[in-house]
């Protein structure tokens, strides 16, 4: 069993530790102590450099107590989105959540506070276990930048579990691939009220592009989103550079191929239909498009080892978990991608990325539970698979 009272008070402790995206180092340093304490060889590798962040991801290596068995990973994100800073968590009976100023950060710090209780509980309770890689990245919200840029050498496991979704009774082992779009939108600038004709609105051009665009949910398995718009500097100029950024998800690679081809052409169809000459030089409308993969779709099969273990402990714990495709991307993406095969698992995070995130303790219980079943079913196959 866990210690619900524990791992409730490492939750409420670690949400207020600020540590938005590039920001991570005091959480980060707060969890090295914490494995420390419990014994685990920790290093903190150079991702943070990489990617212009204060520290890197904390790589967390505890001893097994079975001769041979096979590490396996658990690993959570300790970066939140903003606003994240100066969390204040409101407790109402069995739910923690905002005070509506700022995100709560239960994602990802309750699948952090479930990886430490549950190798706490294997320690205390002296069940047999594996060796285990505790890894806890930085950057997961702006790009699973800390997972990108993770030092494998300082990992052992090939097969692990990443906590980072909602409900515990949900096992998601396919998520999609995803594009990142930077468009920039060039027109003509000219003076809005004495010479307006003189001018092609980058603005404009912008707006008749997006409003040929399929955007939100496209079908099944593909979403799509232009999140971020900027451009303008007056109201009496004509506007001649407009930039967008965003994104297409899917988990068909020829559906984000097409989407992607689909959002280009709107806005290049909507720029070509602009020209103007002025003192005999012709400017037209025109559109830079720079597509970036920004990570690539995991598909995790029922029959591989980490999702037989999810499943065998929720049969052993009389609970039905199910394997579902998400339309989010996580860490569990570019793990997989490195060879790591990890599937991600919910620890009860809701209304993630708004000010009004809340979290059942309940879920997280549960979640902690699981992983401990989890830890003790793996450790039992590795030292069956050793003793025969």
């Amino acid at each position: 069993m866990i210690n619900q009272e524990r791992i409730k008070n490492l939750l409420l402790e670690l949400v207020r530790i600020d540590s938005v995206s590039r920001k991570e180092r005091d959480v980060a340093e707060r969890i090295k102590q914490i494995c420390e304490e419990m014994g685990a060889e920790v290093e903190i590798d150079d991702a943070g450099e990489k990617v212009g962040g204060n520290t890197g991801n904390v790589i967390a290596r505890f001893a097994g107590t079975i001769p041979g068995a096979e590490p396996i990973m658990m690993s959570a994100h300790m970066d939140t989105v903003v606003p994240g800073e100066g969390v204040k968590p409101i407790v109402d009976g069995d739910i923690i959540r905002t005070d509506g100023t700022t995100v709560l950060g239960g994602d990802d710090k309750s699948g952090v506070a479930v990886i430490i209780e549950a190798i706490r509980c294997l320690h205390e309770q002296s069940i047999p276990h594996a060796p285990i890689d505790a890894v806890f990245s930085i950057c997961e919200e702006v790009g699973l930048l800390g997972a990108k840029h993770l030092d494998l050498s300082k990992v052992r496991a090939k097969y692990g579990i990443v906590f980072d979704s909602d409900d515990p009774g949900f096992l998601f082992t396919k998520g999609p691939s995803a594009n990142h779009f930077e468009f920039k939108i060039f027109g003509l600038e000219s003076h809005a009220g004495v010479a307006p004709e003189q001018g092609i609105s980058a603005i404009r051009i912008a707006a008749e592009g997006l409003a040929a665009m399929k955007l939100g949910r496209i079908d099944d398995v593909t979403t799509a989103n232009i999140g971020v718009i900027r451009g303008g500097e007056a109201t009496n100029i004509i506007t001649n550079l407009v930039s967008l950024r965003g994104e297409a998800r899917s988990l068909d690679e020829d559906k984000l191929n097409a989407q992607t081809e689909h959002m280009i052409k709107c806005l290049t169809d909507a720029a070509e239909k602009y020209e103007v000459t002025v003192e005999g030089v012709t400017t037209r409308g025109r559109v830079e498009s720079e597509v970036t993969r920004e990570y690539y779709a995991m598909d995790v099969p029922d029959s591989s080892r980490v999702v037989q273990l999810v499943l065998g402990a929720a049969s052993r714990m009389n609970l039905e978990v199910r394997t579902l495709a998400s339309g989010g991307g996580c860490d569990a993406n570019i793990f997989n991608r490195k060879g790591i095969e990890c599937a991600n698992l919910g620890t009860g995070m809701r209304a993630i990325h708004t000010v009004k995130e809340w979290l059942d303790v309940k879920d997280m219980y549960a979640s902690a539970e699981m992983t401990l079943e989890i830890m003790r079913l793996n450790g039992e196959m590795a030292r069956g698979t050793a003793e025969g």
